[in-house]
């Protein structure tokens, strides 16, 4: 069993107007294989602080606290080597990379994840299966990595890394934002094919409680003002959804959020 361990971490991020206001201020959590948390909380909460900072981003600086994984330092990592320790990162806005095709981007990444290429053979047969089990057209192998994607085929994509680089513990960062009902069943059920298959932990971070009716958490976290305010079972949501974040955000200070970045995780 896998376990990664969030304590008292505390990050700052560096922003045009601001080189150190702290946005997380001691968030707790520890994720196990085959669970799955939901990181819910208004804007501004840091909930996305939080998936950046673990994956590595260099704009977020972490001031004190730790994170392991199975007990190793996951922040004295480079972003590359936390990739292949088993964190994946599924970002809120992938980034293009023309010229790249999603196939040669898959492969590559496989084979850094499991330290040697993956037979030819088997591995097209491997993407084949994903694919189908996102509904994607096989076609979709070939064109350039999210150049051109709907908001719809770029979270589908995310989830297709997802599924065949098998992470220890991934990180999900607001998937279900622009999607469609189609598309969110679609993603969510994928999201679910990969926990059944009892290999990964999840930390699926959203503002939103319709996801969480495809994707069933076993631990439901409310964010607010840079920390965990409150916790609890799949129930939580349903609280969350009549009542929402107000009686958190009145009792936290706020952090603030930084605008929309681009990524240097470990998912695209």
């Amino acid at each position: 069993m896998t376990t990664l361990e969030i304590r008292d971490l505390h990050v700052s991020v560096e922003t045009d107007a601001d080189d150190g206001r702290e946005i997380l201020r001691g968030v707790d959590l520890t994720v196990r294989t085959g669970e799955t948390h939901a990181i819910m909380g208004p804007n501004g909460s840091g909930k996305s602080t939080l998936a950046y900072s673990v994956a590595g981003h260099p704009k977020y600086r972490v001031t004190s606290g730790s994170v392991t994984l199975d007990g190793v330092d996951v922040l004295a990592m480079t972003v590359d080597e936390r990739a292949r320790a088993g964190v994946f990162l599924a970002m809120q806005y992938p980034v293009e990379v023309p010229g790249v095709s999603v196939s040669n981007f898959l492969r590559a990444s496989a084979t850094a994840v499991r330290g040697e290429a993956p037979k030819l053979r088997t591995w097209v047969k491997e993407v084949r299966e994903a694919m189908g089990g996102l509904e994607m057209d096989p076609a979709f192998a070939e064109r350039s990595v999210n150049e051109g994607f709907s908001g719809g085929e770029k979270k589908r994509h995310e989830i297709l890394q997802m599924t065949l680089l098998k992470p220890k513990i991934a990180i999900l960062d607001e998937t279900d934002s622009g999607l469609d009902v189609d598309a969110l069943r679609i993603v969510s059920a994928g999201i679910e094919a990969v926990r059944a298959a009892g290999q990964t932990g999840t930390l699926l971070i959203t503002h939103y409680t319709r996801i969480l009716k495809y994707v069933k958490p076993d631990f439901v976290h409310v964010m607010a003002g840079g920390r965990i305010v409150d916790s609890g079972g799949s129930e939580l949501a349903a609280v969350l959804e009549d009542g929402g974040y107000d009686r958190y955000v009145k009792t936290s200070e706020p952090a603030v959020a930084p605008g929309p970045v681009v990524a240097a995780g470990a998912g695209s």
